[in-house]
């Protein structure tokens, strides 16, 4: 399914299980979070940042090296003192083998002043980490572990650089197999770090070639689609079944897509100020066949066991019995995925689905 994505999206938000858990069970019938841990453990995936932090596929690790090379020229000119201290962690992480930041003694001279304000050892981890000098593994607890790449990359692996005209079309490649059709904004997002607008010079080529497709679609007014030419004639047959879905998803992460091609108007609201949120802190879209019906906003009380749901918001679609039926078992199986036993509903916009949701559920 990685291999598929090409990109899963890891996350810190745990108000219910994390990002790139959620987006594998979205797809993965009884998946096990252990499975994530034991691709890393094997060597199979790895974790970097392309557009956002999440996992790839091990066999894609030379297309992150233009980036980490990016990184390395553009990012502002650091101190001798940083340089030396980049060593020293290098040079720790060598002898010691991998190390987390609470391995590295509290260097800060002064009170932090927020989220991204890190101190200077952590800040040498992580520029060692965008140029590609360490490399992060994940523990049970989400915990980062820096190691050297030697250690992690197979030693049949190619890690030569792409030319910037290859990575051009990997990422063309890798984002129309993740979203079947893209138009050009979609590709930038993951090539923000290419110069030369090298993604539309290529994209055209590929067309030309006959790899890619152009795609109009009936009523609907967009910049141009794209689609992989031996991805035009699948017969795509939808199941029907509910499907509760994580923010960082591929297919949520682009607003407009879900405008164009949804009709439905989507944003996470975790990073909207509270007096402007208008269906909850960490609100999940729900998807039954290809409409989006609901969104819900809830929390995983580990404790309690219960999945609190403080805003079911339904979308004025007429929902069947039969929907609600498949609603109602993607309810169950989130409820099963965050380790809860029971679910409370606090709020809804229409509480006679409710009522049938609850009924169902007792």
């Amino acid at each position: 399914m990685i291999d598929h994505l090409g990109f899963i999206q890891i996350d810190t938000n745990y108000v219910v299980e994390r990002a790139h858990h959620h987006t594998l069970a979205s797809r993965i019938p009884d998946y096990e979070p252990n499975w994530l841990y034991d691709l890393q453990a094997e060597g199979r995936i790895f974790e970097f940042f392309m557009a956002d932090s999440g996992f790839m596929p091990m066999h894609d690790f030379r297309f992150s090296l233009p980036v980490k090379e990016s990184f390395s020229i553009n990012r502002k000119p650091i101190t001798k003192a940083e340089v030396n201290l980049m060593d020293n962690v290098l040079d720790r992480i060598a002898r010691e083998g991998p190390l987390m930041i609470t391995d590295f003694e509290n260097d800060r001279q002064e009170a932090s002043s927020g989220w991204w304000d890190w101190r200077p050892a952590k800040m040498a981890l992580e520029r060692l980490y965008f140029d590609g000098r360490l490399m992060t593994t994940r523990k049970k607890d989400f915990k980062k572990l820096y190691d050297l790449p030697e250690n992690l990359i197979p030693e049949d692996l190619n890690t030569a650089t792409p030319a910037p005209e290859e990575f051009a079309r990997h990422i063309i490649r890798r984002t129309l197999q993740a979203l079947g059709i893209a138009q050009v904004k979609e590709m930038n997002w993951r090539s923000r770090y290419m110069k030369n607008n090298l993604i539309k010079q290529e994209l055209g080529k590929m067309v030309t070639e006959g790899e890619i497709c152009t795609i109009a679609i009936d009523g609907l007014k967009t910049p141009p689609l794209y689609i992989l030419a031996a991805n035009k004639d699948q017969e795509i047959k939808l199941s029907g079944d509910a499907f509760i879905l994580s923010p960082f998803d591929v297919l949520n992460v682009f607003r407009h897509r879900l405008r164009d091609f949804f009709d439905f108007d989507y944003q996470i609201e975790c990073f909207v100020p509270q007096p402007k949120r208008k269906y909850g802190y960490f609100s999940l879209p729900i998807l039954i066949g290809d409409t989006f019906v609901a969104r819900m906003d809830s929390k995983a009380d580990r404790k309690q066991k219960t999945l609190i749901v403080h805003n079911l918001h339904f979308e004025p679609v007429e929902l069947s019995s039969e929907q609600i039926d498949k609603l109602v078992d993607a309810l169950k199986n989130f409820v099963q995925f965050n380790q809860c036993r029971d679910v409370v509903i606090n709020k809804s916009n229409n509480d006679a689905y409710v009522k049938n949701i609850m009924g169902a559920l007792t």
